[in-house]
């Protein structure tokens, strides 16, 4: 798994972990019953502190997408957990309503703005 963190991002470094994982897991990345790496191996690897990683993985431990084996280490589960569609829409809702807000202040059209979201589709889904 390779994960790539932007510590200038607005995005927590933790939650940048949590939703690049499960990205991979729903997009098959990540296998169920795949061993992921130790809190420390991995905050060796994106050079961050590994409290961060142990922050990340238990947050994706409570939602349900890994598991910790006492001893063995950490897996992705064999089942994942339901996505709330709503949860999701509503959450898309917020970030929809900040996005047209801040291309009105900037004077970018609609139409601009639509294709700026296919690209950034186009290399979210690549």
């Amino acid at each position: 798994m390779q994960l790539q963190i932007n510590p200038a991002d607005a995005v927590p470094i933790y939650r940048q972990i949590v939703r690049q994982v499960i990205k991979a897991i729903m997009a098959g990345r990540l296998e169920p019953g795949e061993k992921l790496a130790s809190h420390r191996d991995l905050a060796g690897l994106l050079v961050v502190a590994p409290l961060t990683v142990k922050k990340a993985y238990d947050e994706l431990e409570r939602e349900g997408w890994i598991g910790t084996r006492r001893g063995r280490g950490t897996f992705v589960n064999d089942v994942q957990p339901d996505i709330d569609v709503e949860a999701v829409r509503q959450r898309l809702r917020h970030t929809a309503r900040q996005l047209l807000t801040d291309a009105a202040l900037a004077d970018l059209p609609l139409t601009e703005l639509i294709e700026l979201l296919r690209q950034l589709d186009q290399e979210t889904r690549s």
